[in-house]
């Protein structure tokens, strides 16, 4: 695209960014990533985000700055949430977003893109075409560690995540950052989350008229969503008693037991960052290989999430599955109950690619992954295979996990959250150098230490 230059509709500019002093030295450079050179105001384009006002009020930051902001609206739920700031609507095709994203980026000589989540459907073309333009893609995603942060990477998150899954470069480049503490908590109340939830797909029941081409990146639509985790909620009460005392049967048992924490069937982790079509293949897989490999007097715990929707019923098939493989007495499924616990005791952690698996880490626990998360690596989990895994559960390297969370957080975690007012304030007050800096926190490690 070459320089840019001028005013562009729909924009108002700043002419220079509060000058900051250069960083000369490189082991500074390393534990204050964020100072650089004024530069001049950007062009921020906004793609689908969260459905609470996180991206509207980041926009008023960035605005405030004297940076250019604009959205790219795909359904009402976008129009009503951007609240009349300057945007235009995709109402075409999906096979013809790929050129109006094109036309978009050129007309107004877009600098840089924000989107929530790298893999749904009308971010993909822009992620891939942004490149060619020079446009540098900011991808906010839930926490890799939680609870009260979030992720904020460049280019893409989780399996497209740009961190090194090479443990000798951690162990080199985490003893120049900072130890990273405990994220400052806030209130951050579910109803607050579910208002805005039902707001931003109650707008979507317009989308049939306004825009008629949209198809939602989720499984099921917002009402099959809505009335399956209502109607989980209401049989929990059924089942709480059972848990408990299936969780205490389990917990102080002499017997080892390996812990399987379910995923959410309709996350992206699993339909877009695994090869697994869905929690049932992987309820099956493991179940399979702890029948013929784990030791006779282990057990298997396996727990729901706790948004799950209930559409599909997972203690009926834990039962079936263990019926035919026959390990009756040995797979325990609960709904509901404490995590940490269950990770103080666990003999091992079978996940996909869950959080729960960096939890299991901060604990000191074995863990085995059945995808690629940004902590799968020699030295955290295990890369011996699962059927290997029931008989030798190796515990992870403490001073490698230290230097792994340091740099995790340093380079793509903000304190802050997406669902109330102060979790999003910490979140743009955190993430504003970030976006608005020359090179990522982790591109400037890398000038240290080449992965």
């Amino acid at each position: 695209m070459g320089q840019r230059h001028g005013r562009r509709q729909g924009f108002s500019y700043g002419r220079y960014l509060r000058y900051t002093p250069p960083v000369t030295n490189l082991y500074h450079l390393a534990r204050q990533p964020h100072c650089q050179l004024s530069q001049p105001a950007r062009r921020f384009l906004f793609l689908q985000g969260v459905s609470t006002p996180f991206f509207p009020r980041l926009a008023d930051a960035l605005a405030a700055q004297g940076h250019g902001v604009f959205r790219i609206n795909f359904n009402m739920g976008d129009l009503a949430n951007w609240g009349g700031r300057a945007s235009v609507s995709f109402r075409q095709k999906p096979d013809e977003l790929d050129e109006f994203m094109r036309s978009v980026y050129e007309r107004y000589d877009i600098t840089d893109q924000i989107l929530f989540g790298d893999r749904r459907a009308v971010h993909r073309p822009a992620i891939v075409t942004a490149p060619s333009y020079g446009i540098t893609t900011h991808v906010f995603e839930e926490g890799y560690f939680r609870p009260y942060w979030v992720t904020l990477e460049r280019g893409g998150v989780n399996r497209h995540s740009g961190l090194p899954k090479n443990p000798e470069w951690y162990r080199e480049i985490g003893p120049l950052l900072p130890t990273s503490g405990k994220s400052s908590s806030f209130d951050n109340p579910f109803w607050k989350r579910a208002t805005y939830d039902v707001l931003y797909h109650g707008a979507g029941m317009l989308n049939p008229i306004v825009y008629p081409g949209y198809r939602t990146h989720a499984p099921v639509t917002a009402p099959v969503e809505y009335g399956g985790f209502l109607w989980r909620q209401a049989r929990q009460s059924r089942y709480q008693r059972t848990d408990r005392e299936s969780l205490r049967r389990v917990l102080r048992s002499d017997d080892p037991f390996f812990f399987l924490p379910l995923q959410l069937n309709s996350d992206s982790q699993i339909r877009d960052h695994s090869d697994f079509d869905g929690m049932k293949d992987v309820l099956r897989y493991v179940m399979e290989s702890f029948a013929r490999h784990a030791p006779a007097q282990s057990n298997l715990l396996i727990k729901n999430h706790p948004l799950d929707i209930g559409l599909i019923n997972y203690r009926k098939m834990v039962d079936q599955f263990s019926d035919e493989l026959g390990i009756q007495r040995r797979a325990v499924y609960v709904d509901t109950g404490a995590l940490n616990p269950i990770l103080k005791r666990t003999a091992g952690v079978v996940t996909v690619n869950s959080t729960t698996g960096v939890a299991a880490l901060e604990h000191g626990s074995p863990v085995i992954t059945l995808s690629d998360p940004i902590y799968s690596m020699p030295g955290l989990t295990a890369q011996h295979g699962l059927d290997a895994f029931w008989q030798q559960p190796d515990r992870p390297d403490a001073y490698l996990f230290k230097c792994f969370r340091d740099t995790v957080i340093h380079t793509t975690q903000l304190n802050g959250g997406f669902y109330s007012r102060e979790g999003i304030e910490k979140v743009i007050h955190n993430g504003l150098p970030r976006l608005i800096s020359d090179e990522s926190a982790l591109e400037q490690l890398f000038q240290i230490v080449t992965p």
